[in-house]
């Protein structure tokens, strides 16, 4: 027998014979943890022989593919190179804020302008020689502006302002030639209406209404004739009115022409129309086709009050006794135009004892009128024919006089009547065949008119 198998059993004996001698809970304890030791191994085993395929899969890089492609770009764009200042024309440099703004001073001309900017005499001489020129530089007023283009040398280049509402002109000066070059403004009529009631003045109640004072003018003179609006006005008088707005570049310029108006007077009810005739003209007329424009003007000169009224028996304030005062005095201040009163020959322009300076108007029909102690006679002499409106002379205190005013006499057959309450005598209205064209013409005008008066009734309720 080998020696290897002799020993094993006398060996397994004697680990036999211990674990009997031990006792029970040990022999239970020690088979425990031997089961969980030998678990505890089994799977460190386990992950020794799987970490190490963990660390290659974390470490090897994985490989790349890369795809190279073409782009188109565009074309550079060229390099600009700006041209040194002196090799640019001097009017191409030339910015908004290098023009020079003069507005005309009351009393000014235009050499008096060039002499402020510092530019010659021979300059303006040789703009005024231009064509179209001349007028635009020597009729000037108050308040237009002109601008100027000069030199660092103090020469003048270019001037520019605005011939008419239309126009604006640009004149430009090169080695003593002038070129011209005109811009035409968009112009446009825009039809406005409003209305409005007397508060105390017409100015006042226009001007909340809206209107130019050109307007309030324009619209005076239309019922002018019917109308005396220094004497007639009242409270609650009211007035609505179609007209025209002109407008540049969008911009309101000023007011136009009246197209139709109603006027309400102490109760009375007063219309007018533009109408334009075929050949051009026009003329203002009421609803009835009757011209607006009488034979006579109410009053002849715009005045700030009546001083002295038609009477028969009147303390005279210089001579100091009572006689007849066979006109009406309207204080006015002194310059202030007077008009014809209405169409005819001048029979008499000159002194006239205590009248002063007088012109003396016949009409024809047996109808004249007197203006005395004005300051100054108008360009018309005694023979002349004179237009309604047309201005014979200026409001003074020459004769026997207190104080400036217009002393106005209105005569019939050689007698005295109270310019205030004459009756004056009626035009004709419009043939029926212009009448038909006057209709059609205004229909579109009163429908507005309507309809400012409605809504004024409804406005009051």
């Amino acid at each position: 027998m080998d020696k290897t198998e002799t020993a094993s059993p006398n060996r397994a004996h004697s680990i036999a014979s211990r674990l009997r001698a031990m006792p029970a809970a040990l022999r239970c304890w020690e088979r425990e943890h031997w089961l969980l030791a030998t678990l505890t191994a089994s799977t460190v085993a386990l992950v020794a022989a799987i970490a190490p395929g963990f660390a290659n899969a974390t470490l090897q890089p994985e490989a790349l593919s890369y795809v190279v492609q073409e782009l188109s770009l565009p074309d550079p764009e060229p390099i600009l190179i700006e041209a040194p200042v002196d090799d640019v024309p001097r009017q191409a440099q030339a910015t908004e804020s290098e023009w020079r703004r003069v507005e005309v001073q009351r009393g000014q001309t235009m050499g008096d302008i060039f002499a402020s900017q510092s530019l010659s005499a021979t300059t303006l001489h040789t703009l005024l020689q231009h064509p179209g020129a001349k007028d635009s530089l020597t009729r000037i007023h108050p308040g237009k502006p002109f601008e100027f283009l000069i030199s660092t040398e103090g020469a003048l280049q270019a001037m520019r302002f605005e011939r008419n509402e239309t126009s604006f002109v640009t004149l430009t000066l090169d080695d003593g030639k002038v070129s011209e070059q005109i811009e035409q403004r968009d112009m446009q009529v825009r039809i406005a209406m409003t209305a409005g009631d007397i508060r105390d003045s017409l100015y006042n109640a226009g001007a909340q209404a809206g209107l130019t004072n050109g307007t309030i003018v324009e619209m005076a003179k239309v019922f002018g004739y019917d109308i005396d609006f220094a004497q007639d006005l009242r409270v609650g008088d009211h007035f609505s009115v179609v007209y025209e707005e002109i407008y540049r570049d969008g911009e309101r310029l000023r007011g136009g022409d009246i197209l139709a108006a109603t006027f309400t007077n102490q109760g009375k009810r007063y219309t007018a129309f533009r109408y334009e005739f075929a050949d051009g003209r026009r003329e203002y007329f009421d609803e009835t086709g009757r011209p607006l424009k009488k034979s006579f003007m109410r009053t002849p000169v715009e005045f700030t009050r009546i001083s002295s009224v038609f009477s028969a028996a009147r303390k005279h304030p210089i001579l100091g006794r009572i006689r007849a005062h066979q006109g009406v005095d309207y204080a006015a201040p002194t310059g202030t135009p007077i008009m014809a009163a209405g169409e005819g020959r001048i029979s008499f322009a000159g002194w006239k004892s205590g009248y002063g300076r007088t012109i003396i108007i016949d009409h024809g029909r047996g109808y004249s009128t007197l203006y005395g102690h004005m300051s100054r006679l108008g360009k018309h002499q005694t023979g002349a024919r004179v237009q309604q409106g047309a201005t014979i002379g200026y409001v003074g205190m020459s004769g026997l006089a207190s104080g400036p005013h217009l002393h106005y006499e209105f005569r019939l057959n050689g007698a005295h009547r109270d310019p205030l309450k004459v009756t004056l005598p009626k035009p004709e209205p419009l043939p029926k065949a212009e009448f038909a064209r006057f209709s059609m013409q205004t229909q579109p005008l009163l429908a507005k008119l309507e309809l400012m008066d409605g809504s004024r009734k409804l406005a009051k309720r």
